[in-house]
């Protein structure tokens, strides 16, 4: 398959599962939405990736997975909103922030997310309640979050790697990720060859930049006894519109339409994810501002 997708795959034994994906296009888009820079782009990027592959556990298109990471870093608060469609979302506050490069020469994710905060998962999944986990950051670099959030708030051991390659004029390369999860019933020796392979496992960017697909991911953390069960295509897609932005408009109450609608001809509403603008006209806010309940 070609483009973004995630696969899935388990050893023969069924005691592994794993979830690798290429998601470079995605991340791209992103990037170029929000123009991002370098640390920002590898951030919202593995975030992104990571949004990307929990799509596989949502059933119907109309199911979705919020992502929320709340750090005490410069970059502020990252969110992903992805469906069981495929289509994934992002956002993050401030997407021009500049550090050195950490102790081994890659960008600073960690300092830029901060080391403190928290994480957050919701997944609507049509029922009553949706479901809602959180944990404490643990490094900020994110595949480590996540790998403690699977432990933790799903209890399920868990190994993730996440990386976004970014060149010097501030494009992305590259992105991916892998989630290699180890399931009840696994063996001492199956999970510790897990473990060695996940150690070993060079940077998912740069393999993604030299051709490696999705499925090699998966060998290179299942080995070679794995089986491919699926492909899901993922790719960037925000939900907004006109409608949507003017159901805001309309929730700003009749004071402040009227107020807006005084004091300039046109009104303009950016969504927060994909930074398209919306313009209102003076009769249309007022429209709005009839339809009012308060």
């Amino acid at each position: 398959m070609t483009g973004d997708y995630v696969a899935t795959g388990t050893t023969r034994s069924g005691h592994i599962v794993g979830y690798a994906a290429r998601s470079t296009n995605l991340v791209r888009t992103l990037q170029e939405r929000h123009d991002t820079w370098p640390v920002a782009s590898a951030a919202l990027g593995r975030v992104a990736t990571m949004g990307a592959i929990m799509t596989v556990g949502l059933k119907r298109d109309d199911h979705q997975v919020t992502i929320q990471v709340r750090g005490n870093g410069p970059l502020g608060n990252i969110l992903v909103v992805a469906t069981g469609r495929g289509d994934v979302r992002g956002m993050i506050d401030e997407p021009h922030v500049e550090l050195e490069l950490n102790a081994y020469g890659k960008l600073n994710v960690g300092t830029a997310v901060g080391c403190e905060g928290s994480l957050y998962v919701t997944k609507d999944l049509g029922l009553k309640e949706p479901y809602r986990g959180s944990v404490p950051l643990v490094s900020g670099e994110i595949g480590e979050d996540f790998t403690y959030y699977y432990a933790v708030s799903e209890q399920t051991p868990s190994a993730v790697s996440v990386g976004v390659l970014v060149d010097r004029d501030f494009s992305v390369i590259s992105a991916g990720g892998i989630l290699v999860q180890a399931l009840p019933d696994v063996e001492e020796e199956e999970l510790r060859a897990l473990e060695d392979a996940m150690a070993r496992l060079p940077n998912v960017s740069s393999l993604i930049r030299d051709g490696a697909t999705p499925e090699d991911l998966l060998r290179m953390a299942c080995g070679s006894n794995l089986q491919v069960l699926d492909q899901k295509p993922v790719q960037f897609q925000c939900t907004c519109s006109k409608e949507r932005l003017g159901r805001v408009l309309l929730s700003l109450g009749r004071d402040e339409l009227k107020k807006l609608a005084d004091e300039q001809e046109t009104t303009e509403l950016v969504c927060h994810f994909c930074l398209t603008k919306y313009h209102f006209t003076r009769e249309e806010v007022l429209s709005f501002h009839d339809v009012a309940k308060y």
